[in-house]
C-alpha cells in the first residue's frame, strides 16, 4: 500500500483500540471499587461485633473484680470490728479488776492501821520480856561464876579455845582426807607419765673428771716433752691453758684442768705432737692453734647431731653452737649435753601425754642450761644468762621462758616450764648422774634437819637415804594425828621453798604414845 494511506490507517486503529482499553478499564474499577466498599462494610461491622464482644467481657471482669474487693474488704472490717469489741471487753474487765483492787487496797489500809497499834503494843511487851531475860541471864551468870569459880571472860577464853582446836583439828582432818584423796589420783597420773619417760629414755650417764691421760710409747718421750730446761712444757701449758704432770706414772702423761675444751684441745695436741716427733714450741703453737679450731668444728657438728637427734629444727646457728659446746661442760661431774639431751626427751614425752607441743618442749629441754656456756666473764645465773641469749636470738617465748625459769630465778608462764624443772630434777636424781662433795652433803643434811627442828612440837628429826627422805618424831601431847598430816605438808614446803637439792625430799612424820608401869 502507499504510505500515505497506511498512515491514516495505523491512527485510527491506535485511536480505536485506545478507546476500547479505556471502556473495559473504566467497567472493571467500579466493580472492583464495588466489592472493595462491601469487604470494608463487612470488616467495620465484624470489628463492632467484635469490639462489643470485648467491652462485654472487661465490664463483667470489672465487676467480679470489684465483687472480690468489696467482700475482701467487707471482711477486713468486720475483723476489725471484731477486734476492737474484744479490746472493749478486755478494757471493760480491766476496770473491773482494778475497781476491785482499789477496794482491797482501802481494805487492807484500814487494817494495817488497826495492825500498826497492835505491833506497837506487842514491841513494848518484846522490851519488857528482853529486860526481863537480861537479868536473868545476868544472875544466871553470876551463879556460873560463883559454882565454877571462873569470870565470864575467863569462861569464854576457855571455850574458844577449845572450839579453836576443835576446829583446827577438825580442818586438819578434812584437809587430809582431801588432800589424801587428791595425792592418790595425782600421784598415780604423775608416776605414770614420769616413768614412760623416763623408761624412753636410753641416755648414758658419764661422769667427768678433771684430768685426761695420753698414752706414751716409752718413758724417753716424757724428756722429750719437757724440753731443755723445760721450755717444751711451758709453751704447751701456755698456748693450751692446762697443767701437763709428768711423774713417775709408766708410759702416761696427765693433763689436768677444770675446763674440759682446753683438756681436750691439749689431749689431741699432746697425741698429733708425740706422733709428729717435733716438739718444739713454735711448732707446739701451730699444733694447738689447729686443733683448736678442728675442734671448734667438731662443736658444731655436735649441736647439729643432737639437734637432729631430737628431731628438730629451726634453731639458730649460734644456739645450735652453744648446744654443742655443752659436750665441754659438766655440772656435778654429769657430762652437760648427755644431761641436757635426756631432760628434752622426758620434757617431750610429758608434754605429749598432757597434749602440748612436743618440738617446743624437746627445744626447751634441750636448751634449759645453755647458759653454762656463756663467756665465764659475763656474771649471772646460768638461767638468766641462757635466758638472755635464746631472747637474743629470737627463740620461741615459751623455750624462753622455760630457760629462764627452771631454778625459779623467773616466774613461770607455761606448764611447759614446770616440765623442763621437773625433768631437770629427775635427770639429775638418778643414781651415778651427778657426784656431789663430801662438805656440801653433810652441810645439806645438817640444813634439812635444822629446818624440820624448827617447827613447833618436832623433838627429833633424821636425814636419811642421803637426804632423800626426814624422818621428823613429834611431842605426842603437842600434836595430834590429824596436825600431823599437816605438820608434814608444811615442812615439805618450807623445805621446797627455802633448800636446794637434787630429785625429791620425802618427809615422813612420826607420833608415838608410849605408856611405862614398873612391877615391883
Amino acid at each position: 500500500m502507499d504510505i500515505v494511506l497506511i498512515v491514516p490507517i495505523a491512527l485510527g486503529l491506535s485511536v480505536v483500540m485506545f478507546f476500547l482499553g479505556w471502556l473495559i478499564n473504566s467497567k472493571m474499577g467500579s466493580s472492583s471499587i464495588a466489592r472493595a466498599k462491601e469487604e470494608s462494610s463487612r470488616i467495620i461491622e465484624n470489628a463492632e461485633k467484635e469490639a462489643k464482644s470485648i467491652k462485654r467481657e472487661k465490664l463483667l471482669e470489672v465487676k467480679d473484680e470489684w465483687f472480690k474487693k468489696k467482700q475482701d474488704f467487707d471482711g477486713e472490717v468486720n475483723s476489725k470490728r471484731q477486734k476492737l469489741q474484744n479490746y472493749e471487753k478486755q478494757l471493760e474487765s480491766r476496770e473491773e479488776n482494778i475497781e476491785k483492787k482499789y477496794d482491797l487496797v482501802l481494805q487492807k489500809e484500814k487494817e494495817n492501821k488497826i495492825s500498826e497499834k497492835q505491833i506497837q503494843i506487842e514491841q513494848e511487851d518484846i522490851k519488857k520480856k528482853q529486860t526481863e531475860l537480861e537479868r536473868l541471864i545476868y544472875e544466871q551468870n553470876v551463879r556460873l561464876e560463883k559454882t565454877a569459880a571462873l569470870t565470864a571472860e575467863e569462861a569464854k577464853n576457855m571455850l574458844m579455845e577449845n572450839m579453836t582446836h576443835k576446829a583446827k583439828s577438825d580442818a586438819a582432818q578434812y584437809i587430809k582426807e582431801i588432800r589424801d584423796k587428791a595425792k592418790v589420783e595425782a600421784k598415780k597420773e604423775a608416776q605414770k607419765i614420769i616413768v614412760q619417760s623416763i623408761q624412753k629414755t636410753a641416755v648414758d650417764h658419764s661422769v667427768e673428771t678433771t684430768v685426761s691421760v695420753v698414752q706414751i710409747q716409752n718413758d724417753e718421750m716424757k724428756g722429750r716433752i719437757i724440753g731443755r730446761e723445760g721450755r717444751n712444757i711451758r709453751a704447751f701449758e701456755a698456748a693450751t691453758g692446762v697443767d701437763v704432770i709428768v711423774d713417775d706414772t709408766p708410759e702416761a702423761v696427765i693433763l689436768s684442768a677444770f675446763d674440759q675444751f682446753r683438756r681436750e684441745v691439749a689431749r689431741l695436741a699432746l697425741e698429733r705432737l708425740i706422733a709428729d716427733g717435733r716438739i718444739h714450741p713454735a711448732r707446739i703453737e701451730e699444733v694447738v692453734q689447729k686443733v683448736q679450731e678442728e675442734v671448734e668444728e667438731e662443736i658444731i657438728k655436735e649441736g647439729e647431731n643432737a639437734v637432729i637427734q631430737l628431731g628438730l629444727h629451726g634453731i639458730h646457728p649460734e644456739l645450735i653452737k652453744g648446744i654443742g659446746k655443752m659436750k665441754y661442760r659438766s655440772s656435778y661431774g654429769q657430762n652437760l649435753l648427755q644431761h641436757s639431751i635426756e631432760v628434752a626427751y622426758m620434757t617431750g614425752f610429758m608434754a605429749g601425754e598432757l597434749g602440748f607441743d612436743v618440738n617446743i618442749a624437746k627445744k626447751a629441754g634441750l636448751m634449759h642450761d645453755i647458759g653454762k656456756t656463756v663467756d665465764k666473764n659475763i656474771e649471772g645465773p646460768h638461767a638468766l644468762l641462757g635466758y638472755d641469749l635464746a631472747k637474743k636470738y629470737n627463740e620461741n617465748p615459751i623455750v624462753v621462758n622455760a630457760i629462764g625459769s627452771h631454778h625459779e630465778d623467773i616466774e613461770m608462764e607455761h606448764p611447759i616450764s614446770a616440765l623442763v624443772q621437773a625433768a631437770d630434777a629427775i635427770s639429775g636424781a638418778r643414781p651415778g648422774a651427778r657426784r656431789e662433795p663430801l662438805e656440801s652433803y653433810v652441810k645439806r643434811l645438817e640444813n634439812l634437819e635444822n629446818l624440820a627442828k624448827s617447827f613447833e612440837g618436832v623433838a627429833k628429826t633424821y636425814a636419811i637415804q642421803a637426804g632423800r627422805e626426814i624422818r621428823v618424831v613429834v611431842e605426842p601431847d603437842k600434836i595430834d594425828d590429824n596436825y600431823s598430816d599437816q605438820l608434814a605438808f608444811d615442812i615439805a614446803q618450807k623445805i621446797q621453798e627455802e633448800m636446794e637439792y637434787p630429785g625429791q625430799v620425802k618427809v615422813m612424820v612420826i607420833r608415838e604414845v608410849r605408856k611405862i608401869a614398873y612391877a615391883k
